[in-house]
């Protein structure tokens, strides 16, 4: 069977699932809270039964990332996640009840929301964090009600075909099922019906799964990325932040959207802060290139990409630094600082997901304001530092998915924060209740009375009723 034969059987495959999924919905439009608990328990069971073949898959999709890495940034988040909504959603199913205008709740008129669920739900995830990415929103969706078509990375091929395996297994494909393919598959899943699409990747590809989704009008969650900044104070515990820094351009090998992308740190500060991005590797990894710990580049190509931003970054007349005196091979990428790259560098126009790190030196903070302001919204901003004024100005002066003092991602792991991107960084937020409220739809619900107060609104008006709306045009 040639390429096009087999896109063609597994575009037919998801339509056919798809249509089951949708036809399920409508026969049971509103799961009982019972039935959702039960899936979120089938999710959780399945994850713990599968974590040995899920650690195997990761491996293989890396070509080395330690079982560590997987537990901690894949395995242990999605059941944290799912049991959260377990915890909670006997509380978040219950209406809002919300005050009816004066003084029709004087005279019996009630007036409450009802989170209802949406339908089917596809979600698009990536190869980062093969796992979470793609099972733990699904707590939320699960929670709302919902029922999901999952597109994985094809990038990431053993881990979507170790889910594909695991869910096929513990979910009827009327409740959750996963669609194998590549990008010709991805563009046709787009095009679906659906309730709503959860999207996690780059921006680029975002654009094409918004024009896909727009003749539907289907509702979009856009997870995305972008050139995260942190600003570095003269505040600052220079030490930490660069111990912080460090830490997250190596776990999972920098290749994690929320990761940070552009240091700007006090002229002055610059030389120590290299000493001290040094010394953190060597804490970090002793002996860098032989550690296990240390997580490759998904594919050569992603591998290739990283080293060819730094050499042009080299070739235009930035400082390029490699961290460590070890040369890395292969997909194993080794961090680097480049310094004060011109406008015309890659790495100053690219997001790099990888360990590069790039270190811009300023003298004003309202400098550095403006800068980020001139580029697109990032996903996260991150500030060392305990200087309040300078916290404040960040956090109203300029616009991010998220904003965190004196560490990295840690916005990311705190279930009652909504989660999400702003512009180009994204749309729309999940995690949590806010997940919950992103994948259900608000129904305004309204009680009237038996009394008929609107009934002086209905002609012939008499001029008491005509003199009354005319006084309320004042201020």
């Amino acid at each position: 069977m040639n390429s096009n034969e087999t896109t063609l059987k597994q575009t037919e495959n998801m339509h056919r699932i798809f249509n089951i999924q949708r036809e399920a919905q409508i026969k049971d439009p509103y799961p009982s809270l019972a039935l959702r608990i039960d899936r979120i328990d089938r999710m959780i069971d399945m994850i713990v039964r599968n974590e040995a073949s899920i650690i195997d898959a990761v491996m293989a999709d890396f070509e080395s990332r330690s079982p560590f890495t997987t537990r901690f940034t894949d395995i242990v988040p999605t059941l944290d996640n799912l049991k959260y909504v377990r915890k909670n959603l006997k509380k978040w199913m219950k209406p809002e009840k919300r005050n009816s205008k004066f003084p029709l709740g004087l005279i019996g008129a009630k007036s409450k929301v009802e989170h209802v669920p949406i339908g089917v739900v596809g979600n698009i995830s990536p190869w980062n964090f093969p796992i979470a990415l793609a099972l733990s929103p699904i707590g939320e969706i699960f929670g709302a009600g919902n029922r999901c078509l999952l597109k994985p990375s094809e990038l990431s091929q053993h881990s979507s075909d170790v889910m594909a395996e695991m869910i096929g297994a513990s979910f009827d494909e009327s409740e959750l099922a996963v669609i194998l393919g590549g990008p010709e598959l991805s563009a046709e899943f787009s095009k679906l019906k659906f309730n709503h699409i959860l999207f996690t990747g780059s921006t680029s590809v975002a654009r094409l799964v918004a024009q896909a989704a727009a003749p539907n009008l289907i509702p979009l969650t856009l997870e995305l990325g972008g050139k995260n900044p942190v600003i570095i104070s003269e505040t600052a515990d220079l030490k930490l932040a660069a111990e912080k820094l460090i830490w997250s351009k190596t776990v999972n090998g920098g290749q994690i959207c929320l990761s940070p992308d552009t240091v700007y740190i006090p002229e002055k500060s610059v030389e120590g802060f290299v000493t001290a991005c040094k010394d953190s590797l060597k804490k970090l990894h002793p002996n860098v290139k032989q550690d296990p710990e240390y997580t490759h580049a998904i594919s050569q190509r992603h591998a290739d990409r990283i080293n060819d931003i730094a050499t042009d970054a080299k070739e235009k007349g930035a400082r390029v630094i490699p961290l460590s005196d070890e040369v890395g091979e292969g997909r194993k990428i080794l961090p680097s600082l480049i310094l004060n790259p011109g406008p015309e560098c890659r790495v100053t126009q690219e997001e790099t997901f990888g360990p590069l790190l790039t270190v811009v030196s300023y003298s004003q903070l309202q400098n550095v304001v403006n800068e980020i302001n001139e580029k697109p919204k990032p996903l996260g901003l991150y500030y060392f530092g305990k200087n309040q004024e300078e916290i404040d100005k960040l956090t109203y002066e300029t616009s991010s998915g998220g904003m965190v003092v004196n560490d990295l991602f840690a916005h990311s792991n705190q279930e009652d924060l909504p989660f999400g991107g702003v512009g180009d960084s994204g749309m729309g937020s999940y995690h949590g209740y806010d997940g919950f409220k992103n994948f259900s739809h608000a129904k305004a619900f309204y009680t009237q009375s038996n009394l008929d107060p609107f009934k002086m609104l209905r002609p012939p008006y008499s001029i008491k009723v005509m003199d009354s709306f005319k006084k309320q045009v004042k201020r």
